[in-house]
């Protein structure tokens, strides 16, 4: 009965984007974009996605070395022997465990993630410059992390290279505008569905567009908002760019691993039926 319940659950998430329309603000602001990018050097272009790309690599493989992530890793396969004893290695997770078992873990990075983005949202709410410059990548860090944990807690060994442009690839159409979503969902499965190598990747690694970026657009707003309210005290201190900070970091994080849980349980769901 539950793998029935969460691909029912899966299908009524998905609804949400595969029957979006929209408005017209969003479809002007499409074609202001896009005008705009046109008349961009072909060449400059390239190399800014390029550039952004790189750095997404380089944070998956420097999360991948530090102790933090290797402490989380050895947490997931605590929980994961704690309710079963075949499990030796990470692989092992997705043999051995139910898909009710792993949501179950994989819920638990989900909340954890949602608290560090509000407490880290909140701390940049106070206005200081440092913690305003370092909003957006911390923000891209820690909802890269987040994804990862939740791959690691389905069985996917994030070392892979196949594993790690999956991973990215979640964390690029997870924060992606809602109506351009569905058809990221679509090539996600094709990926999936198309694999030719169970560690190498073999399809096209590139990651950043125009279309992304309107997530970093978000990200300034927000800080312009912060700045503007942070003179707004309440008892010595700026509430109101607090909550701004605190309430816009969780919402993308609560998105993000959202998408990623759903993807992951997608794909679970595939594998048990042969199909990946």
């Amino acid at each position: 009965m539950s793998r029935e319940r969460i691909t029912q659950d899966v299908k009524k998430w998905l609804d949400q984007y595969h029957y979006y329309e929209p408005n017209d603000f969003e479809k002007i602001y499409d074609d202001w974009l896009i005008q705009n990018f046109d008349r961009m050097d072909h060449g400059i272009r390239e190399k800014m996605f390029s550039k952004l790309d790189d750095w997404f690599f380089h944070t998956h493989a420097f999360l991948q070395g530090t102790s933090f992530q290797n402490d989380a890793r050895a947490r997931i396969l605590t929980v994961g022997r704690a309710i079963s004893g075949d499990i030796h290695n990470i692989e092992d997770m997705k043999h051995a465990l139910t898909i009710d078992q792993l949501t179950y873990i994989a819920e638990q990075h989900k909340a954890r993630g949602r608290l560090y983005s509000f407490t880290q949202g909140g701390l940049t709410g106070t206005g200081g410059w440092l913690l305003l410059g370092l909003d957006f990548p911390l923000m891209m860090v820690m909802n890269i992390r987040a994804v990862q944990l939740i791959g690691l807690t389905f069985g996917h060994e994030m070392n892979h290279p196949y594993e790690m442009m999956i991973s990215l690839k979640v964390f690029h159409a997870a924060t992606l505008p809602k109506r351009l979503q569905a058809e990221a969902w679509r090539e996600l499965v094709k990926e999936i569905q198309d694999k030719e190598h169970p560690y190498i990747y073999g399809g096209d690694d590139r990651l950043t567009n125009e279309q992304w970026l309107e997530q970093p657009m978000k990200q300034a707003f927000k800080s312009l908002f912060i700045v503007m309210f942070r003179k707004k005290l309440v008892q010595g201190l700026p509430f109101i760019s607090i909550a701004i900070g605190a309430y816009s970091n969780y919402h993308l994080t609560r998105k993000v691993t959202d998408f990623a849980l759903r993807f992951y349980q997608y794909r679970h769901l595939q594998w048990t039926k042969g199909e990946t």
